[in-house]
């Protein structure tokens, strides 16, 4: 009964968060994770799933990735793939590279599990600026950091099927 009330209470912040923003509002929003090159001729998802502009070039962009957060994404197919995946808790593989654009940052999230949600449970928590993300098959993973403040690329979720590089991009004004 406790997960009902959790669940109840997510879905009601995603409702307040996102339920009153105009469609138009939501694509801008999306549409800002990624280069125009990508983000204006992609699919852009809603967080429930609705599209609300066809793309047609393969690529999804979505307002936002956890409910409330409004931090952007674009993704590739191999990302789509993973991230319904991590959704469904399912295994995930990647058999080639995959990329995913979060120009407007990220939410704080655990650097070893895309599950975690309190922040005191000793997992190293970060909340990254405009960056990067690439799926690549786990081998190819060998020797890369997993520790997000040494100055550059890390691999997130390292012991999990969904392991990725981030890439944090600083842009000089």
């Amino acid at each position: 009964m406790k997960m009902f009330y959790i669940l109840a209470a997510i879905l009601l912040v995603s409702m307040n968060s996102f339920g009153s923003e105009s469609t138009e509002d939501k694509i801008t929003r999306a549409q800002s994770a990624a280069h125009s090159g990508i983000s204006k001729n992609a699919t852009i998802m809603d967080m429930d799933g609705t599209i609300l502009k066809k793309g047609t070039n393969g690529w999804t962009c979505l307002p936002g990735t956890l409910p409330g957060d409004k931090k952007p994404m674009c993704n590739d197919d191999v990302w789509a793939k993973m991230i319904k995946a991590v959704k469904t808790k399912t295994d995930f593989k990647a058999d080639r590279i995959g990329i995913s654009y979060m120009l407007q940052g990220d939410a704080m999230v655990s650097n070893s599990s895309p599950y975690a949600t309190d922040q005191k449970n000793g997992d190293v928590w970060v909340q990254e600026d405009p960056h990067l993300m690439i799926i690549v098959p786990k081998e190819m993973l060998k020797g890369l950091s997993d520790d997000p403040f040494n100055g550059g690329p890390y691999v997130m979720w390292k012991d999990t099927p969904y392991a990725h590089i981030m890439i944090p991009i600083k842009v000089e004004k």
